[in-house]
């Protein structure tokens, strides 16, 4: 995921943007992450844990960081901008009642994404880009058990950000490859996705592909972005 809207000319008009779930084991999940990525065409992966030390954190990143960042896949930490610039990510992710995006974006500089959750809000999402967000992230779109749904979001809300601006936005919410396509034509730039792949019955490899095949078949109709 490079800072800045991906050239259709060089790559697909939406990818996949994997998020890891909230608990892991970092050397068990490593050759799961690596079989995802290889697997197909990712964008990006975002390291989300939840209830974990920073040290945890830290050896975490060490153990799956290289795996994306050696595929040319950019890898986002959630949360925390100090310990993405410390542990070398490409960037960080921060949701609403996390560190304010003016602050994080003093921790980690320029040249790191800072991406930002938007929910379901036009206004929120119009302060992020605005003030600099490399994407916002706008969800749920559909039921998830990976987290609490407050907000939901319409494909439509995709569609007015995409041709309003050219911040890229990403879709996130209990995205499947058999649900993904009405946001794929609506115009969105990157699909997030967690139990689609890593609870793929036939493993997170099968996932990828199933999820960008799916992407390939809704951009075929003509009617994406």
């Amino acid at each position: 995921m490079a800072k800045g809207k991906p050239s259709q000319a060089e790559t697909p008009a939406c990818r996949l943007y994997l998020v890891t779930p909230p608990a892991l084991v970092p050397a068990a999940f490593a050759p799961l992450l690596a079989e995802a990525l290889d697997a197909g065409d990712v964008a990006c992966v975002q390291l989300r844990l939840k209830d974990c030390s920073d040290d945890e954190i830290r050896r975490a990143c060490d153990a799956l960081r290289p795996i994306a960042q050696e595929r040319d896949v950019a890898f986002i930490l959630n949360d925390h901008p100090r310990l993405a610039r410390e542990m070398g990510c490409d960037g960080v992710h921060i949701g609403q009642t996390d560190t304010p995006y003016r602050d994080a974006r003093k921790i980690v500089g320029t040249d790191l994404i800072v991406g930002v959750t938007c929910h379901d809000s036009r206004h929120l999402a119009m302060i992020a880009g605005e003030e600099g967000a490399d994407y916002v992230a706008f969800g749920a779109f559909f039921p998830t058990a990976t987290k609490t749904t407050e907000h939901h979001a319409e494909p439509e809300l995709l569609r007015w950000w995409s041709e309003l601006m050219e911040v890229p936005c990403v879709a996130i919410g209990g995205i499947t490859a058999d649900n993904c396509a009405p946001l794929v034509t609506a115009g969105a730039d990157f699909l997030a996705v967690v139990n689609a792949v890593w609870g793929h019955a036939q493993g997170p490899g099968a996932g990828v592909r199933a999820l960008n095949a799916a992407i390939a078949a809704a951009t075929t109709d003509g009617t994406a972005g």
